[in-house]
């Protein structure tokens, strides 16, 4: 589901009651372009993460699935016509993995219990904010965006990576021991971390946990996504090329609703 680790004050302009925002899904070139032009500020540029098809020269953080993806962007159109892009998520039905050979997630995970489940599948990558949009109402908006898309797909199950940001896991052994005590998904979808860098998240028992602490480390993303009802798969991959340590969300029927009722509640405007 991407990583947003990082927080600052979020930036606002209300007009006339008219939002500053609103969000569509990349239509050409040139809008994945810009999405790939936000990635690399996020995921190379401030979290020195790094990929064979990472372009330094134009600034673009990229990869082989993002031709198959669609890619949900959120604009803030007071800002110049050429950097309007301050939110984005790289979306990949069933469909469009098969396009690709097979989604993103299933370099780190087996996700089997997902694809055999029977249900309509959305993961949710990429996910990052401009620096100068985090903690607020800015991933909203992005959110708002992602649940129409959802309601017109007809998904019933989200899912995706969301990191750590570094790779020195026993650093982090709190915040994963809570995700498995606590928020391990049911057996029915409970993917499993593969491959060499694959970690076993329970790493403290239960009862030596400081779950506030554990809490305070966890990023922001991850903790709003568990606010929702998200589960988290089974173990944890050191992703090196993007300096992360990154864990499996899963979002059922149920937290699909709770997502879309917080934002509506909340008055999230779309466009």
């Amino acid at each position: 589901m991407g990583n947003n680790p990082l927080s600052s004050p979020l930036k606002v302009v209300e007009t006339g009651g008219k939002s500053q925002f609103r969000t569509k899904v990349a239509k050409s070139p040139k809008d994945i372009a810009a999405a790939q032009r936000l990635r690399y500020l996020v995921f190379v540029k401030e979290l020195g993460g790094d990929g064979p098809l990472v372009d330094h020269a134009a600034r673009l953080e990229r990869d082989t699935f993002d031709p198959y993806a669609g890619h949900l962007m959120l604009l803030d159109e007071t800002r110049s016509p050429d950097d309007q892009v301050v939110g984005v998520y790289r979306l990949m039905t069933t469909q469009m993995a098969q396009k690709a050979g097979r989604f993103y997630s299933e370099e780190e995970y087996d996700l089997r219990p997902l694809r055999e489940s029977g249900r309509r599948l959305l993961e949710l990558g990429r996910s990052c904010l401009h620096p100068d949009y985090r903690g607020g109402t800015g991933m909203l908006h992005l959110w708002a965006g992602l649940a129409d898309y959802v309601a017109n797909h007809g998904i019933e199950v989200m899912f995706g990576v969301a990191s750590f940001h570094g790779t020195d896991a026993d650093a982090l052994a709190g915040p994963l021991s809570l995700l498995h005590h606590r928020h391990s998904a049911p057996d029915a979808l409970r993917v499993r971390a593969i491959g060499p860098t694959a970690l076993n998240m329970n790493m403290q028992a239960a009862d030596r946990l400081d779950r506030l602490a554990a809490v305070r480390a966890m990023p922001p993303l991850i903790k709003g996504y568990l606010r929702l009802g998200a589960t988290v798969g089974d173990g944890a991959f050191v992703d090196h090329d993007f300096n992360t340590v990154d864990v499996c969300l899963i979002l059922e029927h149920e937290a699909i609703n709770a997502l879309q009722k917080s934002i509506y509640t909340k008055g999230a405007a779309r466009g």
